[in-house]
């Protein structure tokens, strides 16, 4: 499945995020794929997808500007890509 901004996502139930100086190392242990979180923003938006009704609001929500914006759906969809993040089930986000 093609990563849709404007869908909602959340971290795959298979995922270890482990705080790091540059951001996060991400583990899946379904797929034992290993992923580096290059930014400490990007940790903040990939934790927060599960609470917004799409990637693209998370963005908003976190703060990140408009012109970085490109940036971070591209990052979004590589780890989409790799399992990483997922999209959520249909419902309203959880609390």
């Amino acid at each position: 499945m093609e990563f849709d901004p404007d869908r909602p996502y959340r971290c795959s139930p298979a995922l270890a995020l482990r705080p790091e100086p540059f951001g996060a190392l991400a583990y899946h242990f379904g797929t034992r794929r290993l992923s580096f979180l290059k930014s400490t923003k990007l940790v903040e938006v990939v934790r927060s997808l599960e609470h917004h009704p799409s990637a693209a609001a998370a963005l908003v929500a976190a703060e990140v500007g408009p012109e970085e914006h490109r940036t971070y759906l591209a990052a979004l969809a590589r780890l989409a890509e790799a399992g990483t993040i997922e999209p959520r089930p249909p419902g309203p986000p959880p609390r």
